[in-house]
Formats: C-alpha cells, sequence, structure tokens
C-alpha cells in the first residue's frame, strides 16, 4: 500500500511525469470551490456521487485522452477515492454521478478501498484534490492495478489541473 501512494501521492505522481513540458488546465464545478468544504452531498454522508467537474486548457494536438484522479493526503490518512482515465480528448466537463455513469470508452480503476468508481470522502478535516490530465495516449487496462493504472497517467501527462476541496461540509 506505501508503494501506491509513493507513487500516487499527487505531488510525487505529477513529478514522476516524462513530459517535459506541462500545460495547464483550469480546473472548475457549480459545486466546489478552491480551499472550501466539499459539501457533504458528494461525501460519504450523501447520496450525491461524484461531484460534477469542467476543465479548460489551450488545444493540445497531442491529446488522446483524459484521466482524472481524486485523492485526499492527510499526516494520518491518504487515499486514492476515483480514478476514470481514458475519457475522450474533446470532453471538457463531467456531471453530477458520472461515476455512474460514465462517457463511453472510459474505464474506472478500483481505488485504496478495493471499490470500483468514486468512493465517497469521509474524513472531515481531509483535503480532497481533484486533479485532471491531459494525456497523450490512453490507458491499457490490463494493468488493473491502481498503481499500475496511475504509473501510465504519470507516464502520459501533457497537462494538469487541480480544484482542492478542504474538509467537508
Amino acid at each position: 500500500m506505501a508503494a501506491v501512494f509513493a507513487l500516487a501521492a499527487c505531488g510525487s505522481f505529477i513529478g514522476r511525469s516524462r513530459a517535459k513540458d506541462i500545460a495547464e488546465i483550469n480546473v472548475s464545478s457549480p459545486e466546489l470551490r478552491e480551499g472550501k468544504p466539499l459539501p457533504s452531498d458528494y461525501s460519504c454522508q450523501g447520496d450525491q456521487g461524484s461531484p460534477p467537474l469542467r476543465w479548460s486548457s489551450q488545444p493540445l494536438s497531442e491529446a488522446k485522452s483524459i484521466a482524472i484522479v481524486v485523492d485526499s493526503h492527510t499526516t494520518s490518512d491518504s487515499a486514492v477515492h476515483w480514478v476514470i482515465y481514458n475519457i475522450p480528448a474533446t470532453t471538457t466537463e463531467l456531471g453530477a454521478d458520472a461515476a455512474s455513469d460514465p462517457p463511453a470508452g472510459s474505464g474506472q480503476a478500483k481505488v485504496t478501498s478495493g471499490k470500483g468508481g468514486y468512493e465517497p470522502p469521509c474524513n472531515p478535516e481531509g483535503s480532497y484534490r481533484f486533479t485532471v490530465y491531459t494525456l497523450s495516449g490512453k490507458i491499457n487496462p490490463k494493468s488493473a492495478s491502481l498503481s499500475g493504472i496511475l504509473k501510465q497517467i504519470a507516464d502520459q501527462t501533457i497537462a494538469r489541473g487541480r480544484l482542492t476541496a478542504v474538509g467537508i461540509q
């Protein structure tokens, strides 16, 4: 498990990308605000599933797909709550509860808990990072382990952006 977080923690996860220049993605949501609490509807206290997300960046001709990783990291607890990948590169938003109805052709990894899809955060003191990645290729789902999929995302990242919720309302 520690190896997964050594690779997957967003700070070191992003740092392992082989891309030379990482373009910036602007990430927003009609339900989330940077540095504000995650609405409880999108936590384990609610029933809304994954929150809606929107993103934009400069056009990238080499973009082949989008991946989203939701993780948390505190001194006492680290977890990956959602990994969705192979989202078509032309997609610029996902609606609420997209984990239950993902875009055609996309896949979702089993997260830290072993569950596939969105695992709602529960720690009211946690920091929850919704990171969007533009990739130069597609993820091969044969590498079904969480660490294998996260490594593929890191190796193919050409742009990234993040929206961080702090705590739960």
